[in-house]
């Protein structure tokens, strides 16, 4: 399953911001790079911020040709991961930006869809994005 498009991060300047100011979790297949929802410096917005309906999460696969030169076996791996992900979507707090940064051991273990699926579950507590944090 393909992400919705309200749920994909597209733009330059959103990479840029995660990969500049959002923090890092590493697992074995998977580097998770995520950024706050930002509150600005005054209160009175963030109270119309409170107020208004929050943003929906966006997230981004990266996947480089260190993990495989073969276009195939990287689309593979993002399909899987962006699969997982689909079925997390519910369960994630809102207003977050995340980059989802492949591994090259990722193709050597060949790995299936429920090892990303428990791997990234353990990455979004970690760093708190997963509703519940369990």
């Amino acid at each position: 399953m393909a992400l919705p498009k309200a749920n994909r991060l597209k733009s330059r300047q959103d990479f840029q911001a995660v990969f500049r100011g959002g923090f890092r979790c590493h697992g074995s297949y998977l580097t998770l790079r995520a950024l706050r929802p930002s509150l600005s410096k005054n209160p009175s917005q963030n109270a119309a911020k409170l107020n208004c309906v929050p943003s929906p999460t966006r997230i981004a696969i990266s996947i480089s040709t260190k993990v495989s030169k073969r276009a195939v076996v990287r689309n593979k791996i993002k399909r899987q991961i962006a699969a997982a992900l689909y079925k997390l979507l519910p369960k994630l707090s809102p207003g977050w930006r995340l980059v989802v940064v492949v591994k090259p051991t990722a193709a050597e273990w060949e790995c299936i869809s429920q090892q990303f699926l428990q791997e990234l579950k353990q990455l979004l507590v970690k760093t708190e994005v997963l509703n519940g944090h369990s």
